[in-house]
């Protein structure tokens, strides 16, 4: 049996979605959902009026959006 995980590839950076092994390895059907993925975080942390922080490598990161204001 395996479990349905998102992961970020360390290779090419890409966010994939699909079946995870029992050995932890990704399983015969992954999708790539880099663009979904960021896009659907961003609407998340704006609708929540939300930001959010999280460890990686022994630093703290934090995530938020920002409007951007076209150039007149």
């Amino acid at each position: 049996m395996s479990d349905f995980k998102i992961g970020c590839s360390p290779l090419t950076s890409k966010i994939f979605a699909g079946k995870v092994l029992k050995n932890g390895t990704w399983g015969n059907v992954k999708h790539d959902v880099t663009d979904t993925a960021v896009v659907a975080v961003a609407q998340h942390l704006l609708q929540l009026n939300e930001k959010i922080q999280f460890d990686y490598r022994g630093k703290t990161y934090e995530l938020k959006v920002v409007e951007k204001t076209p150039h007149v």
